[in-house]
């Protein structure tokens, strides 16, 4: 069983999407979703700094392209489906579409939202998130409580990311627990925290009208590791999810109880592929950040790599 999944939001580095317009129908197609999401997807892609896309109006939308446009290029190079998909955050909009639960188009609009909405949240109260790397997990639980920070993503491997006001993360570096090592994140505000509760209403008015039907393909949940087999139960969960924690070690506990034999994280990649090199080990997996990576992906989607 191999599936493919999708990056969050950080994981965008300036210029990723360069080499990508080589590829015939790039532009037009990031031309379209930059309609839809309200963002200049081309220029952010290729010549903004980190900056400017560290923004999450453009981070957002700017990785769902990316990962939307491999997918289907990856899609041509292989003549193969993967046989099941998760995103990680913001990355669920991207496995939500390529399970068939809505339309490119409606994805593309929704994260265009999402975006807007999340950065509007953080936007009231200075705040961000900090990767706790190492240590003992209910100790750095425990320090998380006491500095009125939230667990916002369990990513597996020894990797808790905390969230919330920015002099409490600064507290967390100065004081880490032990064995910790604590790293700030290029994210403009505390995603899947309590502070974006009006990023969630927002999102939910938006999908009320989507067309959403069920997943054609296998799709686990953020939410708890879970297997969704009802389009619209997957959409209350990603709209939910926005102020709720990203439990990416559930997910990749559901793969390896799946049987899975191979992952393969879609652009911009290496961060999944990271994660699961630590929490599935012997999983082969490919991190598709470039086209010259589509032949290894299609390969282990196929079955060649062996």
């Amino acid at each position: 069983m191999i599936i493919t999944v999708f990056p969050g939001q950080g994981s965008q580095t300036p210029g990723f999407l360069s080499p990508w317009l080589e590829r015939d129908g790039t532009r037009a197609l990031l031309a379209e979703y930059s309609d839809l999401a309200e963002v200049d997807l081309l220029a952010a892609g290729t010549e903004w700094d980190a900056e400017a896309i560290r923004d999450t109006r453009v981070a957002q939308p700017l990785i769902v392209a990316a990962s939307l446009l491999s997918y289907a290029a990856l899609g041509e190079a292989a003549d193969a489906s993967p046989a099941g998909v998760a995103g990680h955050s913001v990355g669920e909009i991207a496995a939500l579409t390529a399970a068939g639960v809505f339309s490119a188009a409606d994805g593309m609009r929704l994260v265009g939202l999402r975006g807007r909405a999340m950065a509007d949240a953080a936007a009231r109260e200075a705040t961000g998130m900090s990767a706790v790397l190492g240590g003992d997990e209910t100790a750095v639980l425990a320090r998380l409580a006491e500095l009125d920070l939230t667990p916002a993503n369990y990513n597996g491997g020894g990797q808790i990311v905390a969230a919330g006001a920015l002099g409490p993360l600064a507290q967390l570096a100065e004081s880490a627990p032990r064995g910790t090592r604590v790293v700030p994140l290029q994210v403009a505000g505390a995603f899947h925290t309590r502070y974006m509760a009006p990023a969630v209403e927002s999102l939910r008015a938006a999908t009320a009208d989507v067309a959403v039907t069920d997943p054609t393909i296998r799709l686990w949940s953020n939410r708890d590791g879970a297997n969704i087999t009802d389009g619209r139960d997957a959409v209350d969960r990603l709209v939910n999810q926005v102020a709720s924690p990203v439990r990416w070690d559930l997910c990749m506990q559901s793969f390896a109880d799946a049987g899975i034999t191979g992952l393969i994280e879609l652009a911009p990649a290496g961060t999944l592929t990271g994660l699961a090199k630590r929490a599935l080990r012997g999983v082969p997996s490919v991190a598709v950040r470039t086209p010259d990576d589509l032949d290894a992906a299609a390969a282990l989607l196929t079955g060649a790599h062996a």
